[in-house]
Protein backbone atom coordinates (compact mmCIF):
# COMPACT_ATOMS: atom_id res chain seq x y z
CA UNK A 1 0.00 0.00 0.00
CA UNK A 2 2.74 2.37 0.92
CA UNK A 3 4.79 1.69 -2.22
CA UNK A 4 1.76 2.02 -4.45
CA UNK A 5 0.82 5.34 -2.89
CA UNK A 6 4.35 6.63 -3.24
CA UNK A 7 4.43 5.69 -6.89
CA UNK A 8 1.07 7.28 -7.61
CA UNK A 9 2.08 10.45 -5.84
CA UNK A 10 5.36 10.70 -7.72
CA UNK A 11 3.69 10.29 -11.06
CA UNK A 12 1.08 12.92 -10.33
CA UNK A 13 3.67 15.47 -9.28
CA UNK A 14 5.70 15.03 -12.43
CA UNK A 15 2.64 15.48 -14.62
CA UNK A 16 1.65 18.77 -13.03
CA UNK A 17 5.18 20.21 -13.29
CA UNK A 18 5.45 19.42 -17.01
CA UNK A 19 2.06 20.97 -17.68
CA UNK A 20 2.86 24.09 -15.73
CA UNK A 21 6.21 24.45 -17.57
CA UNK A 22 4.59 24.27 -20.95
CA UNK A 23 1.96 26.77 -19.86
CA UNK A 24 4.61 29.14 -18.57
CA UNK A 25 6.53 28.94 -21.80
CA UNK A 26 3.40 29.67 -23.77
CA UNK A 27 2.67 32.72 -21.64
CA UNK A 28 6.21 33.99 -21.90
CA UNK A 29 6.12 33.44 -25.65
CA UNK A 30 2.94 35.46 -25.92
CA UNK A 31 4.39 38.24 -23.81
CA UNK A 32 7.46 38.31 -26.02
CA UNK A 33 5.31 38.83 -29.13
CA UNK A 34 3.28 41.56 -27.44
CA UNK A 35 6.45 43.30 -26.27
CA UNK A 36 7.95 43.24 -29.77
CA UNK A 37 4.78 44.72 -31.23
CA UNK A 38 4.82 47.50 -28.64
CA UNK A 39 8.47 48.26 -29.46
CA UNK A 40 7.72 48.53 -33.18
CA UNK A 41 4.77 50.81 -32.50
CA UNK A 42 6.92 52.96 -30.25
CA UNK A 43 9.48 53.59 -33.03
CA UNK A 44 6.89 55.58 -34.99
CA UNK A 45 5.83 57.82 -32.15
CA UNK A 46 7.88 60.97 -31.34
CA UNK A 47 7.51 64.58 -30.30
CA UNK A 48 9.49 67.76 -31.26
CA UNK A 49 9.60 71.49 -30.55
CA UNK A 50 9.61 74.06 -33.41
CA UNK A 51 10.12 77.80 -33.65
CA UNK A 52 10.54 80.43 -36.42
CA UNK A 53 12.12 83.86 -36.70
CA UNK A 54 10.74 87.14 -37.96
CA UNK A 55 11.10 87.16 -41.82
CA UNK A 56 14.16 88.90 -43.30
CA UNK A 57 13.01 91.18 -46.12
CA UNK A 58 15.12 90.97 -49.32
CA UNK A 59 14.80 93.26 -52.34
CA UNK A 60 17.13 93.58 -55.36
CA UNK A 61 16.89 96.06 -58.23
CA UNK A 62 19.28 95.65 -61.14
CA UNK A 63 21.19 98.64 -62.47
CA UNK A 64 21.20 100.12 -65.96
CA UNK A 65 24.25 100.45 -68.22
CA UNK A 66 23.76 102.99 -71.01
CA UNK A 67 26.30 104.67 -73.29
CA UNK A 68 25.12 107.23 -75.85
CA UNK A 69 26.86 109.07 -78.69
CA UNK A 70 25.24 112.44 -79.33
CA UNK A 71 25.60 115.07 -81.98
CA UNK A 72 26.67 118.38 -80.43
CA UNK A 73 25.47 120.91 -82.99
CA UNK A 74 23.14 121.45 -85.92
CA UNK A 75 25.59 122.80 -88.47
CA UNK A 76 27.66 119.67 -89.13
CA UNK A 77 26.29 116.16 -89.51
CA UNK A 78 27.41 113.36 -87.23
CA UNK A 79 28.60 111.19 -90.11
CA UNK A 80 32.11 111.71 -91.51
CA UNK A 81 31.85 111.49 -95.30
CA UNK A 82 34.46 112.94 -97.63
CA UNK A 83 35.07 112.61 -101.35
CA UNK A 84 38.17 113.69 -103.27
CA UNK A 85 40.42 113.20 -100.23
CA UNK A 86 44.09 113.91 -100.96
CA UNK A 87 47.22 113.42 -98.82
CA UNK A 88 47.19 115.98 -96.01
CA UNK A 89 43.36 116.24 -95.85
CA UNK A 90 41.37 115.67 -92.67
CA UNK A 91 37.77 115.66 -91.52
CA UNK A 92 36.57 116.21 -87.92
CA UNK A 93 33.33 115.84 -86.00
CA UNK A 94 32.38 116.91 -82.47
CA UNK A 95 30.49 114.36 -80.40
CA UNK A 96 29.39 113.87 -76.80
CA UNK A 97 29.93 110.48 -75.19
CA UNK A 98 27.36 110.20 -72.38
CA UNK A 99 26.92 107.62 -69.63
CA UNK A 100 23.16 107.98 -69.26
CA UNK A 101 22.76 104.97 -66.98
CA UNK A 102 23.01 104.65 -63.20
CA UNK A 103 26.10 102.40 -63.18
CA UNK A 104 29.76 103.06 -63.85
CA UNK A 105 31.92 101.24 -66.40
CA UNK A 106 35.17 99.44 -65.68
CA UNK A 107 36.44 100.36 -69.16
CA UNK A 108 35.40 102.05 -72.39
CA UNK A 109 37.05 101.44 -75.72
CA UNK A 110 36.77 102.95 -79.19
CA UNK A 111 36.39 100.30 -81.88
CA UNK A 112 36.78 101.12 -85.58
CA UNK A 113 36.04 98.58 -88.31
CA UNK A 114 36.05 98.74 -92.11
CA UNK A 115 32.77 97.69 -93.71
CA UNK A 116 34.29 98.48 -97.12
CA UNK A 117 38.04 97.99 -97.15
CA UNK A 118 40.86 99.27 -99.37
CA UNK A 119 44.47 100.38 -99.18
CA UNK A 120 43.19 103.47 -97.38
CA UNK A 121 42.59 101.41 -94.22
CA UNK A 122 44.85 98.37 -94.69
CA UNK A 123 48.05 100.44 -94.89
CA UNK A 124 48.61 101.24 -91.22
CA UNK A 125 51.44 103.72 -91.86
CA UNK A 126 50.44 105.76 -94.92
CA UNK A 127 46.70 105.05 -94.85
CA UNK A 128 43.92 106.75 -92.91
CA UNK A 129 44.68 107.77 -89.34
CA UNK A 130 42.16 108.42 -86.54
CA UNK A 131 42.59 110.62 -83.50
CA UNK A 132 40.26 111.26 -80.58
CA UNK A 133 40.60 114.42 -78.49
CA UNK A 134 38.64 115.60 -75.46
CA UNK A 135 37.91 119.05 -74.06
CA UNK A 136 36.86 119.89 -70.47
CA UNK A 137 34.19 122.24 -71.84
CA UNK A 138 32.17 122.36 -75.05
CA UNK A 139 34.29 122.66 -78.19
CA UNK A 140 34.18 125.90 -80.16
CA UNK A 141 33.03 125.04 -83.68
CA UNK A 142 33.76 127.12 -86.76
CA UNK A 143 32.11 126.24 -90.07
CA UNK A 144 33.45 127.73 -93.34
CA UNK A 145 32.16 126.47 -96.70
CA UNK A 146 30.49 123.54 -94.91
CA UNK A 147 33.80 122.50 -93.38
CA UNK A 148 33.74 122.28 -89.57
CA UNK A 149 36.83 122.90 -87.44
CA UNK A 150 37.05 122.79 -83.64
CA UNK A 151 39.12 124.53 -81.00
CA UNK A 152 39.65 124.09 -77.26
CA UNK A 153 41.87 125.88 -74.75
CA UNK A 154 43.06 122.68 -73.03
CA UNK A 155 42.53 119.65 -75.28
CA UNK A 156 43.67 116.14 -74.34
CA UNK A 157 44.52 113.49 -76.94
CA UNK A 158 42.94 110.19 -75.93
CA UNK A 159 43.89 108.05 -78.93
CA UNK A 160 45.87 108.39 -82.15
CA UNK A 161 46.86 105.81 -84.76
CA UNK A 162 45.66 103.75 -87.72
CA UNK A 163 41.99 104.27 -88.51
CA UNK A 164 41.01 100.61 -88.05
CA UNK A 165 41.59 99.11 -84.63
CA UNK A 166 40.67 99.26 -80.93
CA UNK A 167 41.82 101.89 -78.47
CA UNK A 168 41.21 101.71 -74.72
CA UNK A 169 40.15 105.07 -73.23
CA UNK A 170 41.06 104.98 -69.52
CA UNK A 171 40.49 108.61 -68.48
CA UNK A 172 36.95 109.27 -69.66
CA UNK A 173 34.43 111.08 -67.49
CA UNK A 174 31.74 108.78 -68.87
CA UNK A 175 33.26 105.86 -66.96
CA UNK A 176 31.15 107.19 -64.08
CA UNK A 177 27.36 107.22 -64.06
CA UNK A 178 25.95 110.42 -65.64
CA UNK A 179 29.41 111.43 -66.88
CA UNK A 180 29.90 113.20 -70.23
CA UNK A 181 32.95 113.50 -72.47
CA UNK A 182 33.17 116.23 -75.10
CA UNK A 183 35.11 114.68 -77.94
CA UNK A 184 36.38 115.46 -81.42
CA UNK A 185 37.12 112.56 -83.79
CA UNK A 186 39.42 113.34 -86.73
CA UNK A 187 40.16 111.20 -89.78
CA UNK A 188 43.23 112.21 -91.78
CA UNK A 189 45.27 110.95 -94.73
CA UNK A 190 49.02 111.43 -94.16
CA UNK A 191 51.05 113.49 -96.61
CA UNK A 192 53.17 110.39 -97.24
CA UNK A 193 50.31 108.58 -99.05
CA UNK A 194 51.49 107.90 -102.64
CA UNK A 195 49.78 107.38 -105.97
CA UNK A 196 48.69 103.87 -104.97
CA UNK A 197 46.02 105.50 -102.80
CA UNK A 198 44.24 107.18 -105.70
CA UNK A 199 40.63 106.19 -106.49
CA UNK A 200 40.29 104.06 -103.33
CA UNK A 201 37.23 103.91 -101.09
CA UNK A 202 36.91 102.80 -97.48
CA UNK A 203 33.82 102.86 -95.30
CA UNK A 204 34.35 102.80 -91.55
CA UNK A 205 32.21 102.41 -88.46
CA UNK A 206 33.35 104.01 -85.21
CA UNK A 207 31.72 102.82 -82.00
CA UNK A 208 32.34 103.01 -78.27
CA UNK A 209 31.96 99.94 -76.08
CA UNK A 210 31.66 99.99 -72.30
CA UNK A 211 32.18 97.03 -69.96
CA UNK A 212 30.52 96.77 -66.55
CA UNK A 213 32.46 96.71 -63.33
CA UNK A 214 33.08 93.36 -61.61
CA UNK A 215 30.26 92.32 -59.30
CA UNK A 216 30.98 92.54 -55.54
CA UNK A 217 29.38 91.70 -52.20
CA UNK A 218 26.80 94.30 -51.14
Amino acid sequence: MTATTATATGTGTTGRTATNGRTARKVLGSLGVIGAAAAVAGMGTFGSFTDSTTPLDASVTSGNLSLDLNKTNSTATLSMTAAGFVPGDSISRSIDLVNSGDLGFSSISMVTAATTSSLLDTDKTHGLQLSLTSCPVAWTETVVNNVATYSCANPTTLASGPAVGTANLPTLASLAAKGTDRLVATLSLPGTAGNDFQKKTSALTISFTGSQKTGTNR
